[in-house]
């Protein structure tokens, strides 16, 4: 009797155990199921984290409801503004207003006019923002404000290479050709030892007027100084430069919306090392020929 009572208590327990294993598996299964979405949870809330201090810097309101930024230009400065074969508009400061506009996913419109005439455009609200390898001055800083500086300029001496200038001192009593509105323009008609200055619409002309003895000297930035050389044969650029400056882009005074947007904008672009590529892009660094000759021999 006792046999059979142990049987049948045996038998009992074998068929619970199926549903006492089967509790224990679907109780796992939740608390996965619960600890997989606190993760995916968690996962979601550290992307959108960084999302949001990867946020790109924003369009001021005038410019994201026109749609596009309308900039001011002199296209006949290379490497900073020019017109390929095609009659594209290319060049450093080309290049870094399209960043920009990249960046607020506007349109860039350009404006091509006579150097002279973009800080009069930027103030009537023609243009947003002049860009045209312009230096601070404290005669433009009465008309305009200006974004923080993003490349270094240097005025240099162009002659020809049986001229006697040799040094800045040597342009006492020539006569020297800039371009209209410049900063070579201004420094050289500041300079009494200069004879005079004859002003040219673009820079072109004014080395034109070299080549034909109109002037004996042209002031110009160095980089377009290299390609109006590397052009016109017989010309050379002084070793001593004429003065060193800052670039920044021109905005009118009163909208310091789109001061305060375009500065965020290019320290944005400095960051990530964008405004250096463009740079580097028009004006490659010079390698360190030493250096590689020390490599190569080893």
């Amino acid at each position: 009797m006792k046999k059979i009572k142990a049987l049948i208590i045996i038998l009992v327990v074998l068929m619970l155990v199926p549903f006492a294993l089967s509790g224990c598996k679907t109780g796992t299964s939740d608390t996965s199921d619960t600890i997989s979405k606190e993760i995916s949870s968690k996962s979601d809330a550290t992307n959108e984290s960084g999302d949001q201090s990867e946020e790109l810097p924003a369009a001021p309101e005038s410019i994201k409801s026109a749609g596009k930024l309308i900039m001011a230009t002199s296209a006949d400065f290379p490497p900073y503004e020019y017109k390929d074969d095609n009659g594209n508009f290319i060049g450093i400061d080309v290049e870094i207003m399209q960043a920009i506009c990249d960046l607020w996913d506007v349109e860039l419109e350009i404006d091509d006019m006579k150097f002279d005439s973009i800080i009069a455009s930027v103030q009537t609200g023609k243009a947003d923002v002049g860009a045209s390898g312009m230096t601070i001055t404290e005669k433009r800083l009465k008309n305009v404000s200006f974004t923080y500086t993003y490349t270094k300029a240097t005025q240099v001496v162009i002659v020809k290479e049986d001229s006697d200038i040799q040094s800045i001192e040597d342009l006492a009593g020539k006569k020297v050709g800039t371009q209209l509105g410049t900063t070579g323009s201004i420094y050289a008609s500041d300079d009494e030892s200069i004879a005079s200055v004859n002003d040219y619409v673009t820079g072109m002309e004014a080395v034109l007027a070299l080549t034909q003895n109109k002037v004996d000297a042209v002031i110009i930035d160095n980089e377009p100084a290299k390609v109006f050389v590397s052009k016109n044969e017989g010309l050379r650029i002084i070793d001593e430069a004429y003065t060193d400056e800052d670039y920044a882009l021109a905005i009118a005074k009163e909208n310091t919306e789109l001061l305060n947007a375009v500065n965020e904008a290019l320290s944005y672009l400095d960051g990530n090392g964008t405004l250096d590529a463009i740079i580097e892009k028009y004006i490659p660094t010079e390698k360190d020929e030493s250096k590689e000759s020390v490599e190569s021999a080893e």
